[in-house]
C-alpha cells in the first residue's frame, strides 16, 4: 500500500470542492422534497374528494323515504 503525500493546500482545496458540492446537492435534494410534498398533498386532496362523491347512496327504508316534491 502506498501512501500517497498532498500538500496541506491541496487538502484544503479538496475538502472545500468537497463540501460546496455537498450543499449544492442537498440544496436540490431539498428542493425535490419540497415539490413532493406539495404534490402529495394535492393527490391526497383529490383522493379525498373522489372518495366523498363517490360514496355509495343511503338505501331508502321506511325510516328514510325518499324526497317527495309533489304539491
Amino acid at each position: 500500500m502506498t501512501i500517497e503525500r498532498v500538500s496541506q493546500d491541496e487538502m484544503l482545496s479538496s475538502f472545500k470542492e468537497r463540501l460546496a458540492g455537498l450543499l449544492e446537492e442537498n440544496k436540490k435534494k431539498a428542493d425535490e422534497i419540497k415539490q413532493n410534498e406539495i404534490t402529495a398533498l394535492k393527490l391526497q386532496g383529490a383522493i379525498e374528494a373522489l372518495e366523498y362523491y363517490n360514496r355509495p347512496e343511503p338505501e331508502e327504508t321506511a325510516s328514510h323515504p325518499p324526497d317527495e316534491t309533489e304539491e
